[in-house]
Parts: C-alpha cells; structure tokens; sequence
C-alpha cells in the first residue's frame, strides 16, 4: 500500500527515517545478535538508550543538570492521579485551569485525592477560548493547566501570570513542538504518543527543588523520588518505547532543536488554517483565533453529512484520521511534528476543491 498522510491525533504519525532505523535495527541491535525488545533493562545497551534520552531532553529544553526526566508508564491519565498523589497534602488547595476536556478529566481525579480550586474553567465558551482571568488561591499547592487540548483544538500561545505559585503542565500534545521557558515550570508530563514518540513511554520532568516538598508515605511506585532515584529503572521500563523515544529526540535535534520545529509547525497551521480562513464560512474553526492549536485544527462544515462525505474522500486520496473526536465530531487534523509540510499543503488543497464542489 502507498504510504498515507496521518493526521490522527495519537497514537500518531512518526519520522520516516526513525522508524527505518527501528526497522533496520529490530533483529540485531548494534551487533548484538538480538532484538532491542529482548535485552534487559539493566543491560549496558539499554542504560545508555536511557540516558541519552535524558541528556537530550535537557538538552533540547535548556534543562538545569539537577533537574528530573523520568520515563513512566500509564499516560497523562495516571499523572492525573500522581501529580496530587504527591504534591497536594491535607489542608492544602490545589489550582487547575480547564480549557477543555483533558483539563475537565485532571480536575475531576485530583479532587478524588484533595482540595481542588477550578481558577478558571472556560466551558461556558464551549472551550473556544482562553480564560480572560483567574481567580487563583493565595499559597497554593501547585497550579495546573494544560497546553494543548486536543479535542477542542485550544492552545496557549503564551503562560499565563501565576505569581510564585509552582505551575505543573500536561504538555502531552505539543512537547517539544516550539521552545518553551522551562524553568517556569515545577513539572511537565507529556504521554509520548503524539509528538515524541510511541504509545507506553510517559514523559515526566520535574524540578529537584519541587520534588523534595513530595509526599514520601506513599507506596513507592507511585512516588517521583522512585524513578529519579533509579534513572526511570525501578522496576522494568517500557524498553522499546523509550529506545524509540530517543531515536525522535535525535531527529528533533538533527532539523535543528525547537526553533526549527516552531518555524515548520507554524509554517504547517498557517496552510490548513488558511484554508478554513478563505472559504468563505464553508469550514468555521472551532477555537477562536487567539487560541488557535498548531497541533490540533479542529473544524465544521455545514452539516454532519458533509463531514462525514469529507473524511471519506480525504481518505479515498489518502489523508487518514481527519475525523473529529467522537464526544464532539466535526473534522480535526492533528498535525504534530513528524508529519510533513507536504501532507498539509495536501490537505489544504483538498479543502479547497471540496468547498469549491460542496459549497
């Protein structure tokens, strides 16, 4: 089958030449005489795979040396659980701003667990938009948000003011997707599945200062403190997933770090987001223009038919997984950072001509 344009919004599209090099080294990594898969985790193969995901990391974010990268397993879904698990102790309030639903899914999690103050919660907007305040809690525990909504198609293109509040970010679908200030942040998890790699790794960085003040009476693999002490080796990692996950760093670092990507996933949402922009009211974003995802472009034709007539024909040329999420329909077309600049220039061609013919 002919290769296909992959917009689904994770498990997600891959660098071509990462998973050739997977492919070629899948039956005999480095002369071994056996599969990445097969090797232990305490092997001196694996330690360095592990390590140099760390050191590239820290790397590409400009991380202190002191700082934690962790690799975990469960997703974001179980961070939601973990972040106040360790971080929100008894008779302390914890703030999270909801702008769509992976912030509504945090929220509802954390107040299994403790005091959760909602700062700001944009549903009355429909998630269209970012909050024009908050209303945050003088001395709280940490503060919560998510970068990106994926469903939604909402992104914050700058951090908002948190005082000295210790801010912790699910940056599951735009890490490493344009630079950030890292040192804002107290901690990030990201699951890898969308920009940096496979389904089963889990993306955790932490600042060492934040990680002394958690809770150490815990069961210690719900701990942080565990996987830093251990290098992310407690117990058996998800191997392949992070060997993967370093391969995507490496590719990351070699088109030239953060900035480049910023420049082509800018370049990549100005195309479709022109295409929406110019049909004259035939496809009408979901977010408002100030929020506007450059990973997730969510979108309506004029009635569900018609989306339902637009992603078969996108798929019939060979653009998959443009279909919105089921608790919302509509048309999304998650464009992370491996997919090519060629696949949304596609795209937003075909946008064109299927207006010009439906509209």
């Amino acid at each position: 089958m002919a290769p296909v344009h992959n917009f689904n919004a994770g498990p997600a599209v891959l660098p071509q030449a990462v998973l050739a090099q997977a492919q070629a080294e899948l039956l005999d990594y480095q002369g071994r005489g056996m599969s990445i898969l097969e090797m232990s985790h305490r092997s001196a193969e694996y330690e360095a795979i592990n390590t140099s995901a760390e050191n590239r990391f820290k790397t590409l974010l400009g991380l202190d040396a002191a700082d934690q990268v962790l690799f975990m397993q469960g997703g974001a879904s179980t961070q939601f659980a973990l972040i106040p698990l360790n971080f929100l102790p008894a008779g302390a309030t914890a703030d999270y701003i909801v702008t769509g639903a992976w912030g509504l899914k945090a929220v509802e999690e954390a107040r299994r667990i403790g005091q959760v103050h909602v700062a700001a919660d944009t549903a009355d907007a429909n998630y269209r938009s970012l909050p024009d305040s908050l209303a945050l809690t003088p001395g709280a525990a940490y503060c919560h948000l998510t970068t990106n909504e994926t469903i939604q198609g909402v992104q914050w293109p700058t951090l908002p003011a948190l005082g000295d509040t210790p801010l912790i970010a699910d940056m599951s679908s735009d890490i490493l997707s344009r630079p950030i200030d890292a040192v804002r942040y107290a901690l990030i998890y990201a699951g890898a599945q969308k920009n940096i790699g496979p389904a089963g790794v889990t993306v955790v960085i932490v600042q060492q200062g934040f990680l002394d003040h958690a809770d150490t009476r815990i069961p210690a693999i719900f701990r942080y403190a565990t996987f830093a002490k251990n290098h992310s080796l407690y117990n058996t990692p998800p191997v392949f997933a992070v060997y993967l996950l370093e391969l995507v760093l490496g590719w990351i670092t070699d088109l030239g770090g953060l900035e480049a990507m910023s420049v082509r996933n800018t370049a990549k949402a100005d195309l479709i987001y022109a295409a929406i922009d110019r049909s004259g009211g035939f496809y009408h974003g979901h977010a408002a223009a100030p929020a506007r995802s450059l990973m997730n472009i969510t979108f309506r034709l004029p009635e569900p038919a018609l989306e339902k007539q637009f992603v078969a024909a996108a798929e019939a040329d060979g653009m998959v997984g443009l279909a919105g999420h089921r608790s919302v329909g509509g048309i999304r077309a998650s464009i992370y950072n491996a997919l090519e600049p060629a696949a949304c220039a596609e795209l937003a061609a075909f946008m064109d001509e299927f207006a010009r013919r439906n509209g």
